[in-house]
């Protein structure tokens, strides 16, 4: 299924129920939401905890039984992601009566029936008819909440002088470890790029700990900023308020939603880069959309690359189709 330029029908109804099913990974979860808000659905998030042997079975196996999340009434919309919310998906489509129409994000690593629609990134195998196919997946970093972080900025970031670079860091992953050589090359380039633009930077829950002890070292020399992790957190307004974009390509997630800021974004590569994550970068790279980082302000011209909208207008139109097959089977 092509989302590229999906026949618009409108977005599903004032009052259209639904759910985000994950395990809580906040890179699961913020798909989910991004897609959501897309659909204009003030969506329920049910966290599941599948207890042994049905977490080790995901995704696979079926759903717990005990699982506290699914319970009904059940919503007009699912919408799921990560290995473990397989069988709680499925199971919400069964003991719905098939009534509640289901969207998994990615490859459910069981086919193309695992739900009534599927998205996965072009560089996966997983095609069908219920597929969806896009560069870029589903994300929260909207054109409008963006346009509400420049028209209200954070007085700690807007007080920088620009050139502003966000810089947004990863880590550790079960997919591999960013080493000490990683992080002496990001840092080497990082103290290269202060001298040209004021360093906004945001470190993650999996950045090990020497490696965020020196950026915000970094951050207080070069008279940067570096969140630690106190009052709000400023992901969006640094994103909003960048004119350029270093990300390390440990997260496809925080380098798609760069992407979709519309300025230039360079991205750090470690050395044990995720082997599935490299089609996605070479993708991008050839679509312009990022650039190595060499420690230098690029001065490139950038348009957003966000599938979002499209992929929410292919779920909306599958979803309408869906809700006037029920119609028409209750009438009979």
């Amino acid at each position: 299924m092509d989302a590229s330029s999906p026949p618009s029908i409108g977005l599903p109804p004032p009052g259209t129920t639904a759910w985000l099913v994950t395990d809580g990974k906040a890179g699961d979860l913020a798909p989910c939401r991004g897609l959501a808000e897309a659909l204009g659905l003030a969506a329920e998030e049910r966290r599941i905890a599948p207890r042994p042997p049905f977490s080790w079975l995901a995704p696979r196996g079926p759903a717990d039984p005990r699982e506290r999340a699914l319970r009904p009434p059940w919503p007009d919309l699912a919408i799921a992601t990560g290995r473990r919310a397989v069988p709680a998906l499925r199971a919400v489509k069964r003991r719905s009566g098939g009534t509640t129409f289901t969207v998994f994000l990615r490859d459910p690593r069981i086919g193309a029936r695992a739900a009534d629609l599927i998205w996965v990134p072009a560089h996966d195998r997983l095609r069908g008819a219920n597929v969806i196919v896009t560069e870029t997946g589903p994300h929260p970093v909207s054109p409008a909440r963006l346009a509400a972080a420049r028209d209200n900025p954070d007085p700690r970031l807007a007080a920088l002088p620009r050139p502003r670079a966000a810089v947004l860091v990863g880590g550790d992953s079960r997919h591999g470890r960013f080493s000490d050589e990683d992080a002496r090359a990001l840092l080497a380039g990082l103290e290269r790029l202060a001298g040209a633009a004021s360093l906004m930077i945001t470190a993650s829950r999996r950045t090990p700990g020497p490696l965020r002890a020196a950026l915000a070292d970094l951050a207080r020399r070069q008279g940067g900023f570096f969140w630690d992790g106190n009052g709000e957190n400023p992901y969006l307004a640094l994103l909003a308020l960048a004119d350029t974009i270093v990300a390390t390509a440990d997260s496809a997630n925080m380098v798609t939603e760069a992407c979709a800021v519309g300025v230039p974004v360079l991205l750090f590569e470690p050395g044990n880069l995720y082997a599935r994550h490299r089609p996605l970068f070479e993708a991008l790279k050839r679509h312009g959309a990022v650039h190595p980082f060499t420690g230098r302000v690029e001065a490139l011209r950038s348009k957003p690359l966000d599938m979002t909208l499209a992929i929410a207008q292919a779920v909306a139109n599958a979803y309408m189709g869906h809700r006037d097959a029920l119609a028409r089977r209750t009438a009979r």
